[in-house]
């Protein structure tokens, strides 16, 4: 029998007070919705879930949004995985998963296929020039939004600084500042306290009766979210080995060199330390995608980032436009699309298997998790790390949609990216600040911007450069 299911005769296999395809066609209309990055995909769940199906309370529904945040991978699906785990269990909980993730994988998919097969057509080069604009705007707008929620104390500030120093001039891989991050955050809310005061998510006690999964709990019709060892081994091993066991075939048959174990293997990786959402470790991403790998350019992963902004799902699914890429340019003895496919496949299933084994294992402990004053300290110094480093991507993109030219200079343990003056490109510095200005004075929504931004492009490389 599994883990997971009900006995028969108990409370818990009475008729469940949301039918389980009723759920679905909820989880796929989420799904099929979740544009405007994690903020407005959390948002969206909040008002499906909390306001209008009251199947989860709203104390639940932040409590479950906490340890979200305290994964690493996307937060947004992490959380409706979660949710679908409270309410139907383990059946549940990979419905509202793959189902907030396969819409925007689908998009991205043949996206990808068109930019690798038609970006050198003159229309398709114009409006990608337009959007990479548009993209850098909406990076320096999420640094901005990041920083007023997660920098409230000098000190966060500093660790910021001491961050982006870090990344951006002595090249200190992103995995590291995480696990640094973490570590000083303790030490330093004792030295300081009130530095990585949690803060409060708005007050007040519902009102009306309980909602779904709260009256499953009380009346102890949920057992499956009290911590039990027995699931959590069964739970590790099923989805580690899922996870893992085929990048080790992929590493043992095609050897260390093939692309697809590269993939493999540094995506993984990326499951691990993706603390922070998509823009956080977007800059690790590029940085060892193009100089370690060079399995892309640097205007490239604008481009990749500006088809996952105008897809649903996780904004993180930009990864797999850089799987695509890879695997097509690397094809082998495949022929190129069916490498990028494979390529593609590959980059999702590594990204997001660890997302339900970190839901699954670690959800009925979130209680003895919760209140903790040192693991609340620790996530704020990752959060206050990670403006750092978003800055530092923002920076990056900046210098490539900016400049025509930009060299690495080596100045003994720093690293220098030098633009050449004479390179700048006035009309993607306007188009930049025009969809900035459009973001933040005018509050447009990011497809508008995104296809505005194009729009510029088709018309200036077309008709008037």
């Amino acid at each position: 029998m599994s883990v997971d299911a009900p006995v028969a005769g108990s409370r818990e296999a009475e008729a469940h007070p949301v039918p389980f395809a009723e759920a679905v066609k909820v989880w796929l209309r989420i799904g099929l919705m979740s544009f405007g990055g994690p903020a407005g995909q959390i948002a969206l769940m909040h008002r499906v879930l909390v306001e209008e199906r009251r199947w989860i309370g709203e104390a639940r529904f932040l409590h479950a949004l906490n340890y979200c945040m305290l994964l690493p991978g996307p937060e947004a699906m992490q959380l409706a995985t979660y949710v679908g785990w409270l309410l139907h269990r383990l059946k549940g909980g990979l419905v509202a998963g793959l189902l907030f993730v396969l819409p925007g994988f689908f998009v991205i998919l043949a996206l990808s296929a068109l930019y690798a097969g038609y970006r050198e057509v003159p229309a398709v080069a114009a409006a990608f020039y337009g959007i990479k604009a548009a993209v850098l705007a909406v990076v320096i707008e999420a640094l901005i939004r990041i920083g007023r929620r997660a920098l409230t104390h000098p000190l966060a500030y500093a660790l910021a600084g001491a961050a982006f120093v870090a990344i951006f001039f002595l090249s200190v891989p992103f995995p590291l500042i995480v696990l640094g991050a973490a570590a000083l955050g303790p030490v330093l809310a004792r030295l300081v306290p009130g530095a990585f005061a949690e803060r409060k998510r708005g007050a007040g006690v519902e009102e009306g009766p309980p909602a779904v999964v709260d009256a499953m709990i009380e009346s102890g019709r949920a057992p499956h979210t009290r911590p039990d060892a027995r699931r959590l081994f069964l739970v590790t091993l099923g989805f580690g080995a899922l996870w893992l066991a085929p990048v080790a075939l992929l590493w043992a048959v095609l050897g260390g060199g093939s692309v697809f174990a590269q993939i493999g293997f540094f995506f993984s990786k990326m499951a691990v330390v993706t603390f922070g959402g998509a823009y956080a470790v977007l800059a690790y991403v590029a940085q060892q995608a193009v100089e370690t790998y060079g399995w892309l350019g640097p205007g490239e992963m604008l481009d990749g980032l500006g088809l996952a902004e105008t897809t649903p799902g996780p904004l993180i699914l930009v990864l797999e436009f850089v799987g695509f890429v890879a695997a097509y340019r690397e094809a082998g003895a495949f022929e190129p699309m069916v490498a990028g496919l494979l390529g593609a496949v590959l980059t999702v299933w590594v990204t997001f298997v660890p997302c339900f084994l970190w839901i699954f294992a670690g959800a009925p402990y979130i209680e003895a998790l919760r209140g903790r004053p040192a693991l609340a300290a620790a996530l704020a110094a990752i959060t206050a790390a990670v403006v750092g480093v978003i800055l530092n991507l923002a920076v990056w993109f900046a210098l490539h949609v900016l400049f025509g030219e930009v060299r690495e200079v080596d100045a003994g343990p720093f690293r220098l990216l030098v633009p050449d003056a004479a390179s700048l490109d006035p009309v993607a510095l306007i188009l930049a600040v025009a969809a900035l200005l459009a973001l933040l004075r005018f509050h447009l929504g990011m497809i508008p911007v995104l296809a505005g931004a194009a729009l510029c492009g088709l018309i200036w490389r077309l008709f008037i450069a």
